[in-house]
Formats: structure tokens, sequence, C-alpha cells
């Protein structure tokens, strides 16, 4: 430890007990903002190697830090500052609630004496600031002296990562920060995640339907690869011969271009037929919520199995067999349990009709094309083609809610690398700050993918990729206003309102940041996109295009 002029150690206060936790546990960085409040957290991260990484608003860094949980499979850490930072930063860990990523929030609090129901009037001041977290965290604690710190966050951290994981919030007031503590260095901290295991009884009625079915069928969701469970996964889909579909969540659960695979067409009503159709469909991980559903259109025909970490999930919108449970270890579970049922040499053959499961899917996919290929989309698809070609197969990619992203939810082959989006919460702004936080995580190269009026909620980030140099490659795909949302009212109202944007010219504001950037056309932006992706620091790619999304399937049913 560094010493004074005196040669005195310097003095440890509470901030030293957080930094010096959260660094046992294993963290390596930090993203936030600094604030009065919380001066005594940053003074401490001076005297630890924690690396600090400062956006420029607070909800980006909980983007940037859901980012980097999100590329890296480790917990995300976030400092905030009391009140206006701290409520700042409530959308993005929205989206980190909505989509369970690990993170924990230590968020800053005014002076103790000034916490309860009176107002005294301090700065930043709010009646319960913990209660404004309550919705978008999967806790909150108030730490009022400096003893209590090792502890809380060593239990913010396992719950964190406890399925059904998420971001948890701890907020310390001022002057337990500031003072001086008797609480020696922390030296070692452990956080294992809670099991959560299926019950037997329901991995035995699973295993029951599933050996009987002759047309079971599988929706993975973003809790399957939240939870690990891509290889049992694969497994049981061959064991079955079962077709998969993978939600905007779930993308890469499953391989792309295997024969049983629907891929993510989930908005197509060829898919929603065949998932209608099974007499037996297993949903992993997802709520059969208003996407994955066709937006409540899909109304299946046979019998639920629907396994998911998090019990205010199951059944939330069709009845089902319940199984509360990790989908890492529940499908394990069903796995070993299907090969003493049906070992290898005996796996049912299903019967869809008289066509075989592979056929169904060829076909499905067929129609899905084919659909496309009768509207105007040549452009769209081919942009789309396009940047798929120029990103590295093992490269990860973050989307904004655009039109491209949209898109991206159904055609995006994710290959070696991973998806990521906002698809959890559906706030604007995720895709740059997000990609941030993975390649400070990762140390190399990410796409994001933003539209104009998404880019705008996180321009300023420009400043935080230039001032680390951070390998992120944006690309703004800029239509002059709310695309989607433009396309939406034209089609309900015949007109759109309020969806138009002034904006600035995208490649001359980069490059007032000190950040390399470009304009190109859309039938060019595989090239530029290519080169780009190849330079060094942060870079800028701006297309100026109308893209438009397919036509729904759910409004004709």
């Amino acid at each position: 430890m560094d010493r004074g002029i005196s040669g005195q150690a310097p003095v440890r206060n509470g901030g030293d007990l957080v930094v010096e936790t959260l660094a046992a546990l294993g963290a390596t960085t930090v993203f936030g903002i600094p604030g009065q409040h919380a001066l005594g957290l940053f003074d401490a991260l001076s005297r630890s190697k924690l690396r600090f990484v400062s956006s420029r608003v607070e909800n980006n860094s909980a983007f940037a830090a859901d980012g980097f949980s999100r590329a890296t499979g480790q917990v995300g850490v976030v400092f905030l500052s009391t009140g206006p930072g701290a409520l700042t930063a409530l959308a993005g860990l929205q989206e980190a609630y909505a989509t369970g990523v690990p993170m924990v929030v230590v968020a800053s609090q005014i002076p103790i004496e000034g916490l309860g129901a009176r107002r005294r009037g301090m700065l930043h001041q709010l009646d319960d600031q913990k209660a404004s977290a309550a919705n978008v965290t999967k806790s909150q604690r108030l730490i009022q002296h400096a003893s209590g710190i090792p502890s809380a966050i060593q239990d913010a951290w396992t719950e964190s990562i406890s399925s059904p994981m998420g971001p948890v919030w701890l907020e310390i007031p001022q002057n337990v920060l500031l003072n001086p503590v008797m609480v020696p260095a922390v030296e070692d901290a452990r956080a294992e995640p809670f099991d959560n295991p299926p019950r037997t009884e329901l991995v035995k009625e699973a295993v029951r339907w599933l050996s009987g079915a002759q047309r079971p069928a599988i929706i993975a969701g973003g809790g399957t690869r939240r939870g690990g469970a891509e290889a049992d996964l694969l497994s049981l889909a061959e064991k079955l011969r079962a077709p998969v579909i993978c939600t905007p969540g779930g993308n890469g659960a499953f391989p792309w271009n295997h024969e049983l695979s629907l891929q993510s067409w989930i908005e197509d009503r060829h898919t929603t037929d065949v998932l209608e159709e099974a007499d037996v469909l297993v949903v992993i991980g997802s709520s059969l919520g208003e996407v994955t559903s066709n937006y409540f259109t899909l109304a299946p025909r046979g019998r639920i199995i629907q396994i998911d970490a998090e019990p205010r999930v199951l059944e939330s919108n069709r009845p089902a067999l319940g199984i509360r449970a990790d989908a890492g270890q529940a499908l394990a579970a069903l796995v070993e349990a299907l090969d003493v049922v049906l070992p290898g040499s005996q796996a049912k053959v299903p019967d869809w009709n008289g066509l075989a499961p592979e056929d169904v899917v060829a076909q499905t996919l067929a129609k899905v094309s084919a659909r496309l290929d009768g509207q105007d989309l040549a452009t769209e698809r081919k942009f789309m083609a396009d940047i798929r070609a120029a990103v590295p197969d093992s490269m990860q990619t973050y989307w904004d809610m655009t039109i491209s992203a949209y898109w991206a939810w159904s055609c995006w082959d994710a290959k070696s690398g991973q998806f990521h989006s906002a698809q959890g919460a559906g706030g604007l702004g995720y895709g740059y700050p997000g990609a941030i936080g993975g390649a400070v995580g990762l140390g190399e190269r990410v796409l994001a993918v933003s539209g104009d009026g998404s880019a705008m909620y996180s321009i300023a980030e420009l400043a935080t990729a230039r001032q680390h140099n951070l390998p992120v490659t944006w690309l703004i795909v800029d239509d002059g206003g709310y695309g989607i949302l433009r396309e939406y009212m034209v089609d309900a109202f015949g007109k759109a309102t309020a969806t138009e944007l002034a904006g600035p010219d995208f490649v001359k504001l980069a490059e007032s940041f000190g950040v390399p950037a470009r304009r190109t056309a859309p039938d060019a932006v595989g090239a530029a996109l290519a080169e780009s992706l190849d330079a060094e620091g942060p870079n800028v790619v701006v297309v100026e295009a109308t893209l438009s999304l397919f036509s729904p399937t759910h409004l004709a049913v």
C-alpha cells in the first residue's frame, strides 16, 4: 500500500471495502460516472486494480455493464451517484433485468442522518431511492454501517449470478463511504450461484409426454443461452427429432443451418403453424410473450412443457407443465432421463402427418422465403446479407431497437459469435454502449448497429470510445426519423406523426470526437464495413437509407 509523506499508511474508508470486496469476488471492471456523494467510491478505485470506464450518461453506464456481462459471462459492475444519477440509469437496468443479465449496482446515498421521512433539503435527496430501483432490479438494500459492506456485496454478487440472473441494487450513504474504518482489508470473498434444479416428478412427467409424442417441437428462448444449455438443447432436439426455433433472445442457442432448425423466424405465420401443430411443445427460457407468440396469435393445439428459472413466467400466457429450474440443469436432466427411456437405437420416429420433421423444417423455411420473395424487399435482404458477410464469424454484435435489428431478430445467423439486442425491455440506445462494454470485456472488436433515432440516445459515448481507444465499429442507418414507428403509424393511421427527426451529420460529428467515420451507400455497406472492422480503435459507418420491415403475419390471422 502506498504511504504518505509521514510514512503512515493512508486511512482506509468504506469505499475501500467496496472495491476490495469486488476485486476479491473477481470483478475486473467498473462502469459509471462520479458524483458528489459517490466520491469515496472513486477515491478508493485509485487504490485498486479495478479498471474504471467512465460513460457520459448513467443510462449508458448500465448498458455498458450489461454488454460487458453478456460478452464475457462475468458480472457487470456499476457505480452510480445519488438521485439524478441513480434515476438516469434505471432504463438501462430495465433491459438487464428483463433479459436476465447479472450485475451489481452500487449507488451512493445522501449522508445517513438525512435518511428517513424528513426532507432536509439535501442535494440529490429522494424520499426512498432504492424504491425507485425496485421495478428494475432483483433486490435492493441500504447499507448503513461499513462493517456490513463486504457481506452485502458478496450476497448481492451471489444473487445476481443465481438463476434467474439479474441486476442487484446496493446503496451506501456518503459518510459511510468516506469515514475511516476499523474493518481489515478484504482478503477473499466467494460467491456461488444457488442451485436451481428441476423437481424429479416434473422431469418424469415431461419425459412421459415426450416419449409418447409424435410431433414434438422446441422454442429456445434467452434462458437457454443464460443457462449454458446449448449442448443439451442440441442433444434433446436430435434425440426427439424435434424442430427448433430460437427467439431473438435465444438466437445462437441452436445451430442455424441444422436440418431441424427453423432458425429465428418467430414472427412468421408459417413457423407459427408448425408450433401450433406440435403435440408437445417444449418452451425453454421464454414466457411465450409478445414476439415469441407472434404477437399472441400462437394457439398451440398440443400440450406445453415450459421451463424457466423465473416462477412468474411459468404459465403466464398459456397453460403448461411448468418446470421452475435453470434451463441448463433442466435440459441436462431431461436428456439424461430420455437416454434411459429412448436409447439411441430405439429413438422415437416422429410423424408430422406423413412427413419427416426435417422435411417440415425445409418446407417451412421455403415458405418463409417465398413469402419474402412476394414483397418488395430485395434492398433490405441484400443489406442484411452484406452485413452478415462482412462480419467475421466469431464477432459479437450489438443491435439497437431499429429496423435493421428487427430484421436481425429473424434472419441473423450468429455463427460462432454472439447476438445481443435490446429485445428484453425494448428501449432505445442499447446498441453502442452495450458494444462498448463488450469491447472492454473482450479486448477485441465488436459491431454496434443503430438507427439515427437510437444513435442520438448514446452519441455522447463516442467520447468514451475515443478516450479508451475501444475497438467498436458503429453502423448507423440514417433514415431521418424513428423508422419503425413511422411504419407502424402509416400502417395503422395512413400517416405518421412526430416520427421525423432533424439530425446531425453523423460523419462530421464522429470526426469532431476524433473518431474516424465514413458515409456509404446501402449497396456498398459490405465493403465499407469490412474495411472498418479491420481498422484500429473506434470508427463509424453511416448509411443513409430508408429500409422497410417485412409485412407482419399476425394481423392477417
